[in-house]
């Protein structure tokens, strides 16, 4: 049998109609909304009509990504599917893709090989139009802002402090730093600014986090957008709410901010919604998404993007923090390639067997594992994404390394079988499942000082020394005490390629200094962005962008993508 390329397997593959989908996982007819015959929205009334207990929550994470590959979405939707052929009922709760990395570098967010969301081609491109709406309502409230200081400016506003800035869905570098309002007195006020991706939005971080479209509207009504003229002692934010802009912001999202439900190619049903990106915002599916799975199956399983480091600390930190939720089990996912790649070994020579460098980089797994086993107190397990090129001998290794910590292995199989391949997987997750996850803890507490909260992550998650705040950090850090904000979350913007600030240094590094140069109030979303490093709110495109292998024919279907 020849190669066939994600896409391939996916448009063989033939659909349930959604409606079908829908009905296995208890849906009525009145609560869906179809885009199509396979893709639909699910009404916000459902949950009020939903009185069974929740399910059990499983969270699949992973170690620090490296250009040999985890694979943690196909790892989390063949584990869906494998809990289905065990005779669970799973729903999944993914993260919707940016087309961003989509015709970048990363390409698409459905799946690999035969564990894949479909239709993976709407799914990875438009899908229900969610990304266009919080971009469209980005843009107004940055309309309004430039607007309300070319009419008289009656707030106050001082264009040299506008913070807001205008998004689109794409990696545009060009579109980092701009200078707009140019032209005539009546084309506006010009003034230095920039464009984020829609996915690094506070939109997005707020509708991720958001439990109703009621809750909604009082987060963006709380975005800060700039402060007004005076001293930093003497300015005051100027929020979305002083604009007026939240109302129609939450109108031009309230079809958005329902759950879009899809298939796998098992036609197990899943529930893709919000992206935020995990290396700038919190990097999870929206809190109205997971509950919903979790009203609507035995096991909801989700997913935290990069590493364990980002995604699912600030699952656990933040989302769990604000939601109630809490994981029942974790699913940690790392390649014998990837660690071999954390030990030196150069990516052309990673099918070679070498237990030397894989020795050298299961560190990094096993800071992970002991972030989740001791820091947060959870029951997990080491999920080992097979590729042909392992050999006995390296898995035995990683084996061995897990179980002296109390942590269990399961080798998954799920690109190559699907379902069948993750079956060992599924069983550990339900066994997990029943352990006692009352210890659960946060890695910090909300008390105390932000550079106290920075310390508390940089030394239990990451490992290393401290966190060194810059002059102008410091300041804001001040600023944002003043303000009231200190006894809120930290989002940490941080590389997703190391446990450092530094993308070079892999495995598990010790007694290193994360450098912590800008401090952001995110007043929406509930949380301080702390930037680190070279971390950039706009991707640019790579030398050879996934978008020039992209094509569609005249009968429009797609090739191209994965």
């Amino acid at each position: 049998m020849g190669y066939k390329s994600d896409i391939e397997i996916a448009q063989e593959c033939v659909m349930k109609p959604i409606t079908e989908i829908a009905q296995e996982a208890g849906i009525s007819e009145e609560y869906l909304e179809c885009y199509g015959k396979y893709k639909a929205k699910i009404s916000d009334k459902l949950m009020d009509h939903m009185d069974r207990p929740n399910g059990k929550l499983v969270l699949v994470t992973a170690i620090n990504p490296t250009p040999a590959g985890e694979g943690k979405t196909t790892t989390s939707i063949g584990l869906i599917d494998a809990l289905s052929r065990l005779g669970k009922h799973p729903v999944g709760a993914l993260r919707e893709p940016s087309m961003g990395p989509v015709f970048g570098v990363k390409g698409g967010a459905a799946g690999g090989g035969y564990a894949q969301v479909v239709p993976m081609e709407d799914i990875n491109l438009h899908f229900t139009g969610d990304m266009h709406a919080i971009g469209a309502a980005n843009n107004l409230l940055a309309a309004m802002v430039d607007n309300s200081i070319q009419q008289g400016n009656p707030l106050n506003i001082d264009p040299r402090k506008v913070v807001w800035k205008r998004c689109v869905d794409m990696n545009d570098r060009q579109l980092r730093n701009v200078i707009d309002g140019l032209g005539t007195k009546l084309d506006g006020t010009p003034r230095e600014d920039g464009f984020d991706i829609t996915v690094a939005s506070e939109v997005m971080a707020a509708f991720c986090l958001a439990k109703d479209l009621k809750d909604l509207k009082e987060r963006l009504s709380k975005i800060i957008v700039g402060y007004t003229y005076g001293k930093l002692v003497d300015e005051q934010p100027v929020t979305a709410g002083d604009l007026g802009a939240a109302g129609a912001m939450t109108a031009i999202l309230k079809d958005a901010i329902k759950p879009n439900l899809v298939q796998t190619l098992e036609h197990t049903p899943v529930i893709i919604h919000g992206g935020p990106f995990a290396n700038i915002a919190h990097g999870c599916n929206s809190v109205i998404a997971t509950r919903t799975a979790l009203k609507l199956g035995d096991y909801a399983v989700t997913e935290a993007g990069f590493g364990c480091d980002l995604g699912a600390e600030k699952f656990l930190d933040i989302k769990c923090r604000m939601s109630g939720l809490k994981p029942n089990a974790v699913v940690i996912v790392a390649t014998v390639r990837a660690l071999k790649y954390n030990g030196g070994v150069a990516k052309a020579d990673l099918n070679n067997e070498n237990l030397e460098a894989l020795e050298k980089g299961l560190p990094n797994l096993l800071k992970h594992v002991s972030n989740i086993k001791d820091v947060y107190h959870l029951p997990c397990v080491v999920a080992i994404n097979a590729f042909p090129t392992d050999t006995k001998a390296e898995l035995d290794l990683v084996e061995a390394k897990c179980k002296e910590i109390g942590v269990n292995v399961c080798l998954s199989e799920v690109w190559a079988k699907g379902g069948e391949g993750g079956l060992a997987l599924a069983e550990e997750v339900v066994r997990l499942c029943e352990e006692d996850n009352s210890a659960f803890e946060f890695s910090y507490g909300l008390e105390g000082t932000i550079e106290e909260k920075l310390n508390a992550i940089v030394q239990k998650v990451y490992g290393g020394a401290r966190a060194e705040l810059t002059s102008n950090a410091k300041n804001q850090a001040k600023k944002l005490t003043a303000m009231g904000y200190e006894n809120v979350p930290i989002c940490m913007a941080k590389t997703q390629y190391s446990l450092t600030d530094d993308p070079k240094k892999l495995g598990a590094p010790k007694d290193f200094v994360v450098t912590v140069r800008n401090l952001k109030i995110s007043a929406g979303a509930g949380f301080i962005v702390a930037l680190t490093g070279d971390i950039m709110t706009m991707p640019g495109l790579p030398k050879h962008p996934a978008a020039m292998d992209i094509d569609v024919d005249e009968n429009g279907k797609i090739t191209g993508l994965f």
